[in-house]
């Protein structure tokens, strides 16, 4: 019997399914299943924390990727990176066909309160299956996601895509994580000049602090307080520490009193890379208008490049970091993770830890201040065999 469906509405140019509790209504994109627009809390304060891309509804011109078309919210990328390099006659789109192609509708259903979004998609350039769940708890101002990878072998570099639209004030929004172990600038050209696109950090330059990170002019800046560098496009990348039970990153906006967080395993997903777009790009469909907006993109993976340099002998790979894993057909990889957004108490200001409770299906995000929040949430979640 085939699953019942349910309507596609176009939002911002897409055909999307929505889903949605008391707390939470999110919508997926058919095309590239883009999760977003997100509202949390929607029955007080609506917090729309994630970026649309502002081409979202113009025709692009030809050539583009979907992907491009599509831009918005958090995606699942498989393999993650550009994929300019063919690896084992393998030539993927940028992000991989998880990004691009049409989703299949499985399931929607309600138990226990928690509603479940199912989608699927048969990959075709590398042949496997991966499985989409949205997942929304009543009472719970988050988003649940879990991507099951079956049916391939080889190597492959998975990620999530989470991207946050700051508000256009200088510094509005203030960037932690969870403790990382290691810290480059991209080691290359990011943006080149001459097709006018731009850069401002020091290719290659490591850091142990997101506030301070060298410049290519000299001196450092802080990548903790964004938005900033105005005109300029940028990628760095942190190992995240694995003695921790999850990993965490957080941006708090203390004028707008909420604060957004992302959750996962850092034994599934390795690094975190900032994209830090602002304003850096100035060729079609970019033009300039991409302001005030970082991706926050927790990935196993060499920076951006893709999967045949994440897959092959690379400098972090030398150092014993993984930038892959191993698909194996008889034993499905599962990708969980959590993102989630809740209002905060005047005062509260950069996250310094988040912490699970013992007890209690919630965490407790502290603050520099030293003001708290509690938040609703099961990291049992983030667990995988």
């Amino acid at each position: 019997m085939k699953p019942k469906q349910i309507s596609l509405e176009t939002i911002h140019g897409q055909p999307s399914w929505q889903i949605s509790s008391r707390d939470v209504e999110a919508w997926v994109t058919q095309q590239g299943g883009h999760l977003g627009p997100i509202t949390f809390d929607r029955r007080r304060r609506k917090i729309q924390p994630f970026s649309i891309a502002p081409w979202a509804e113009e025709k692009l011109p030809s050539g583009q990727p979907q992907i491009l078309q599509v831009l918005r919210g958090d995606f699942f990328c498989l393999p993650f990176g550009g994929n300019g390099t063919a690896f084992r006659g393998e030539k993927h789109p940028v992000h991989g066909e998880t990004a691009n192609e049409a989703w299949e509708f499985e399931s929607m259903e309600t138990v226990a309160g928690k509603t479940t979004l199912r989608l699927s998609l048969e990959t075709k350039i590398r042949p496997g299956r991966v499985e989409k769940e949205i997942s929304l708890a009543q009472g719970q101002s988050v988003v649940y996601c879990r991507h099951t990878i079956s049916g391939m072998s080889g190597p492959i570099n998975p990620g999530h895509h989470a991207m946050l639209k700051f508000p256009e004030a200088p510094g509005s929004g203030q960037i932690s994580t969870s403790a990382f172990t290691y810290g480059e600038v991209f080691p290359g050209q990011f943006e080149d000049p001459a097709g006018y696109g731009y850069s401002s950090l020091k290719p290659g330059a490591e850091f142990r602090t997101l506030r301070a990170v060298p410049l290519a002019c000299g001196g450092n800046t802080d990548l903790s307080h964004y938005p900033a560098r105005r005109g300029f496009e940028d990628l760095v990348m942190i190992v995240n520490d694995l003695d921790v039970p999850f990993a965490w990153t957080a941006v708090a906006f203390p004028k707008e009193r909420y604060v957004w967080f992302s959750l996962k395993n850092p034994r599934v997903l390795r690094e975190t890379i900032f994209w830090i777009s602002n304003g850096g790009r100035h060729y079609p469909p970019w033009n300039g208008r991409h302001t005030a907006v970082m991706g926050l993109e927790d990935v196993t993976s060499y920076f951006h490049h893709g999967l045949a340099e994440s897959a092959n002998k690379n400098p972090l790979s030398t150092k014993g970091i993984p930038t892959c894993h191993v698909a194996d057909p008889k034993r499905p990889l599962v990708v969980p993770y959590i993102m989630g957004a809740v209002p905060t108490p005047a005062g509260f200001d950069r996250v310094t830890a988040i912490e699970a409770m013992s007890r209690e299906e919630a965490v407790q995000i502290h603050s520099a201040s030293g003001k708290k929040v509690k938040v609703g949430v099961s990291t049992e979640f983030l667990m995988v065999p």
